[in-house]
């Protein structure tokens, strides 16, 4: 028995935890790099700045840790789901990464819905016919960059693509080949059906296997590069919002875990698929095979607060909260739409796009920030109603991510709620799911519910507030009223 790594390769850094043989966790470490915009609606990112980050955090993890390469067993990677990487036959990338929050492949979903009814895909896969989904951007890669699609010998989510730089191996798991729009989530396999609507090469998309499942082993050459020893196990690793589901606790129906970071993924469990008829919802495959995950994979949040910290000059979230704490609740009726790339929620939209609505000269720059926290909390709300209406979920959300530790925030989604809003304490719980993982394969661990007893602990706890929760009440009405009035001039 060695130590493990969990690493959550992020939409804006690549962060990783080490544990211990006894379980428990020696070090973390994180390396930032940068998303591109080159267009409206367009997302990429650089595959090798992936790689070249995990090479810096498996050495500072190590380092903190004092530990040598050679005692540590089993490498497990939670990734950002929903994006396309293009490989050549030795896995070099031949494109920039479409990542998840892209929404360039309209166009190849309309095609898509000519082949097959967008009914017929929901009840198929679990999941809407969306642009965010990978097909449509393997799709769009057919069309608009026919040299690349005809020289891939992958097409691959980010997390396969790091398994397949470290390895060799094009293994997807069942999480991210459930949000490739490609899987039957019934049948737990890639569906005939949607790959001869869309006319794709399963060959091209890899060998599907459980996320503990070991992928494959580090080759000496790769092994010196990011600094383990030769022989080193790499798991077919997850989502990332899978993932911290395991970090947060949430490993049984009836809690909801909210994942705040760049996006805002809000799930629950269920012992079986559960299709939403009105597709607010998706199921997915889980990292965890005894469930499966219900969720909305996540409107715009912490990238919209990100976007408001740059434009207003505040080079970190801390002066947005700050600004924020001296605002009113509601703004004093400044509302913001929370879809800067497309909606997730109140309905699923590629075209919609932010707005900020009822802006005075009485506004100011804690008006802003505290709008767009608050809109992300309505969103929140939308998602938390579904579960409801579906028997889903319970009375407890558990935050976590980057936006978790924002006490302001956490409240004010519990006044918008009406729930109990509990943090948990580590807020990097998409690494801890991964090296829970990575622990269960090493055999740190006898199961992942072991895994959550030694490394999951919660903090503070928000409850809903009466006052305010009248004053959000009619905020939140405001805000489906907007979208529902603005929703046809998005077309």
């Amino acid at each position: 028995m060695a130590c493990a790594i969990g690493c959550d390769v992020g939409s804006q850094s690549l962060k990783g935890v080490l544990i211990g043989p006894d379980g428990k966790l020696l070090a973390q470490a994180s390396e930032p790099y940068t998303l591109q915009f080159p267009r409206p609606g367009w997302a990429e990112q650089d595959p090798e700045a992936w790689f070249s980050a995990l090479r810096a955090v498996i050495s500072r993890l190590i380092g903190k840790a004092g530990v040598r390469a050679d005692e540590v067993g089993t490498l497990g990677l939670a990734s950002q789901v929903d994006g396309v990487v293009a490989v050549d036959g030795e896995g070099r990338a031949l494109h920039p990464a479409i990542v998840w929050m892209d929404r360039r492949a309209e166009a190849q979903c309309a095609a898509i819905e000519r082949r097959i009814d967008r009914r017929a895909v929901l009840e198929l896969t679990g999941l809407n016919l969306d642009s965010s989904h990978a097909a449509a951007k393997m799709l769009w890669l057919r069309d608009e960059a026919p040299g690349v699609f005809g020289r891939a010998k992958g097409l691959l989510p980010p997390g396969s693509y790091l398994v397949r730089r470290l390895t060799g191996e094009c293994v997807v798991d069942h999480s991210n080949a459930s949000s490739t729009m490609l899987y039957d989530v019934r049948g737990r396999c890639w569906s005939p059906r949607m790959f001869e609507a869309t006319g794709l090469d399963p060959q091209l998309l890899g060998r599907i296997a459980s996320a503990g499942d070991v992928a494959g082993r580090l080759p000496p050459g790769v092994a010196a590069e990011v600094g383990l020893a030769p022989g080193a196990r790499v798991i077919a690793g997850c989502g990332d919002e899978h993932a911290a589901c395991l970090g947060a606790g949430v490993l049984a129906p009836g809690r909801i875990c909210d994942i705040a970071g760049t996006a805002e993924p809000v799930a629950t469990l269920a012992a079986s698929p559960r299709i939403d008829e009105t597709g607010l919802v998706e199921t997915h495959g889980h990292a965890d095979a005894r469930w499966w995950l219900i969720e909305n994979p996540g409107f715009v949040s912490g990238g919209s607060l990100t976007w408001l910290a740059g434009v207003l000059g505040w080079t970190s979230f801390e002066p947005a909260f700050a600004a924020a704490a001296q605002a009113p609740p509601a703004s004093e009726g400044l509302i913001f739409l929370p879809c800067l790339s497309g909606a997730m929620t109140p309905a699923w939209n590629g075209k919609a796009r932010g707005v900020f609505f009822g802006l005075s000269m009485k506004h100011g720059s804690g008006h802003l920030a505290r709008a767009v926290i608050e809109s992300c909390a309505y969103a929140l709300r939308d998602i938390l109603d579904r579960f409801v209406a579906l028997g889903l979920g319970g009375e407890d959300v558990y935050v976590t991510g980057g936006g978790s530790k924002s006490e302001l925030w956490r409240q004010v989604k519990a006044d918008v709620t009406g729930r109990r809003v509990t943090a948990v304490r580590n807020a990097e719980s998409t690494a801890i799911g991964a090296a829970m993982l990575a622990g269960v394969t090493e055999g740190v661990f006898g199961s992942l519910d072991e895994g959550a007893e030694a490394l999951v602990e919660f903090g503070n706890v928000c409850e809903p507030r009466p006052q305010e929760a009248v004053v959000y009440e009619a905020g939140y009405e405001k805000y489906r009223r907007l979208y529902t009035t603005l929703e046809p001039l998005f077309e």
